[in-house]
């Protein structure tokens, strides 16, 4: 493991995701996956937006606090999607999926990811935000890109690194690594200082 300080610590990132397993596995951290059933997504509904995705990363985290022992990190996140003062989670179905879509064509969005590092200790949550710019998408494109890559597990109903983030993308402003679900620099930067 590259972070010294890590090197006597067992991490495992209780997600499902296999691009947080993959991102998280890129910047050299070596890690095991607990992935339990999933974890009510409800917050207040008064609640800031940046807040609310910490908030659900810290509901993850409390859902697994029995597998935190002396020399344990556990690593748990969440993603939404932010759009006319509207949160995007993950569609419910096909439709949801394209009027998703439809929301996010030609528009600006912020992709917000809450992380939460636990130790038996002591809890560190940070957010991370980045804005992305949809070209305008076309139904046909919409209905592709549904069909093909099923979306339904991604905030938004959109994954920037398939084939509707090739075409439909023009900018961003932030970290893609975000965009994808886990934003590896930042969560790096502060691995290393536990």
């Amino acid at each position: 493991m590259i972070i010294n300080n890590l090197k006597d610590k067992k991490i495992i990132l209780a997600s499902q995701s296999p691009r947080r397993h993959h991102l998280l596995k890129s910047i050299g951290v070596e890690f095991d996956i607990l992935s339990r059933q999933e974890t009510d997504e409800g917050f207040p509904e008064d609640m800031n937006v940046y807040e609310v995705p910490v908030f659900l990363a810290r509901k993850k985290a409390k859902t697994y606090e029995n597998f935190i022992a002396g020399s344990t990190i556990l690593i748990t996140a969440d993603t939404i999607v932010h759009v006319n003062n509207k949160i995007l989670n993950k569609p419910t179905d096909y439709d949801d999926a394209v009027k998703m879509l439809k929301t996010l064509s030609g528009n600006m969005h912020t992709v917000i990811t809450g992380v939460c590092i636990t130790t038996k200790n002591k809890q560190k949550c940070f957010n991370a935000e980045t804005h992305v710019y949809f070209d305008v998408l076309d139904d046909d494109e919409i209905h592709y890109y549904i069909d093909k890559f099923k979306p339904f597990d991604k905030a938004g109903a959109y994954g920037i690194q398939e084939w509707i983030g090739y075409i439909g993308i023009k900018k961003i402003e932030g970290s893609y690594f975000n965009v994808m679900g886990l934003p590896v620099q930042k969560l790096y930067e502060e691995l290393k200082l536990l």
